[in-house]
């Protein structure tokens, strides 16, 4: 046992030096350049839509030159390289380094909707990768940062040219989550979990007020507190239902 755990550790401990070798290796290959010609390749590779190439050019151009003239500019395009190389997390993370670091620049509001769009592909992307048997398992988090990424651009910097993008795509994200908290309700009522299909259904009616799914969730208030016995909260959710809805056919 001791053995294959030597082997074990051996083996990752040569790994991690690999890695780290890797890393060192590909900025020494910058070293001898000027910051302009690192920041020049790294636009060139992004013009030719080679992202990973840029994404090296601009993490070297970060780390041997953070405070040239190509600092800031270096900075943005290295988060647009990471989010169109798929690496949404980097792409986030950079991008709340530059709105730390430039609160002022002309380019902080594209920053923020860049920050906003890596949260919302993250969220995308989990969601259609990852099957997920119980609906309420499945993981919002990245959209709803996305959401508030979107409310904040929108907050600071409603004339930008980013913001008209940014409201129709919280617009979208909330419907996703009442579509969500609707798929939830409904499987906790097909399971006989009235209290928590209730709530759900609540929350919809609550907090996500305009969204298609609203009168979905108004009927299985309905009939989850009539499965509790709770008469005055399913009439008063049916009363709801009608007053808001009259077409709707119950």
């Amino acid at each position: 046992m001791r053995t294959i755990n030597f082997t074990i550790i051996l083996v990752l401990a040569l790994l991690l030096f690999g890695c780290a070798t890797e890393s060192k290796s590909d900025i020494d290959a910058f070293k001898n350049q000027a910051a302009k010609q690192i920041y020049e390749g790294g636009m060139q590779a992004l013009s030719k839509k080679n992202y990973d190439a840029a994404v090296q050019h601009f993490e070297a151009l970060d780390t041997l030159y953070p405070f040239g003239e190509y600092a800031e500019s270096g900075l943005i395009n290295l988060v647009y390289a990471y989010y169109k190389n798929g690496d949404y997390a980097a792409a986030a993370a950079v991008a709340e380094r530059y709105i730390h670091l430039y609160p002022t620049s002309s380019r902080v509001d594209y920053a923020y909707y860049l920050k906003a769009m890596a949260n919302f592909e993250k969220g995308k992307t989990w969601l259609s990768k990852i099957y997920v048997r119980d609906p309420a398992a499945r993981d919002l988090s990245s959209l709803q940062t996305a959401f508030v990424d979107f409310s904040e651009l929108v907050t600071q910097f409603p004339k930008s040219k980013y913001a008209h993008d940014a409201r129709n795509r919280m617009l979208y994200i909330r419907n996703l989550i009442a579509r969500h908290e609707l798929q939830v309700a409904n499987f906790y009522l097909q399971h006989q979990a009235y209290v928590a299909a209730a709530n759900r259904a609540a929350y919809i009616v609550e907090h996500l007020e305009g969204t298609p799914q609203v009168v979905e969730a108004l009927k299985i208030m309905v009939k989850a507190y009539t499965a509790l016995g709770d008469v005055k909260q399913a009439n008063d959710a049916l009363s709801v239902l009608k007053h808001s809805y009259p077409n709707v056919k119950i």
